[in-house]
């Protein structure tokens, strides 16, 4: 089963050298938003990365508005992680080319602190195993807590968003 399970991640990927549970060591070069950064891997080179697990506030696009917190979740991830040296643990490749994976600073989860901090949601529909269970109870600890987007009355999801068309297609 673990077998299959690494081949149908290695088909996934598509990125030659790249496995699903792989964990690449990396310098974040460049934060694009609240979960989506650079990194600078050997010998991977430069990897588009989508933090696994989360959705942040979509941030504004030339002909599109952004989604009140997205700044915040964007300096906030900057703060972080902006010039520093990380790991990420391979989950996914998504429909853009990015990685899909979880960041760590140091053993720290970053895309649970983001969560945790109310500047991202659990990504439901991009869940599995311990990762839900952990961001779910997360989210629901920063929104009964009022932190970040949850001290807004009824905050949007980006997925919503974005199927709004206010957010246009995910980069």
């Amino acid at each position: 089963m673990r077998r299959m399970l690494l081949a149908v991640c290695m088909l996934l990927l598509g990125l030659p050298g790249l496995s699903c549970g792989e964990t690449l060591h990396g310098m974040v070069r460049q934060v694009y938003d609240g979960d989506t950064l650079l990194l600078v891997a050997r010998p991977q080179g430069q990897l588009k990365v989508r933090l696994y697990g989360i959705d942040a506030p979509e941030t504004a696009k030339r002909d599109r508005p952004g989604q009140t917190y997205s700044s915040v979740a964007k300096r906030v991830l900057m703060y972080k992680l902006l010039g520093k040296a990380v790991t990420v643990e391979v989950r996914d490749q998504d429909q853009y080319g990015r990685v899909v994976g979880v960041v760590r600073l140091t053993g720290m989860d970053i895309n649970a602190a983001m969560v945790a901090e109310g500047l991202a949601w659990a990504y439901r529909h991009h869940l599995e195993g311990d990762y839900a269970s952990e961001y779910l109870r997360l989210e629901d600890r920063a929104r009964r807590r009022r932190m970040g987007l949850w001290q807004q009355t009824n905050p949007q999801p980006p997925w919503e968003f974005r199927r709004s068309g206010q957010g246009g297609r995910r980069r």
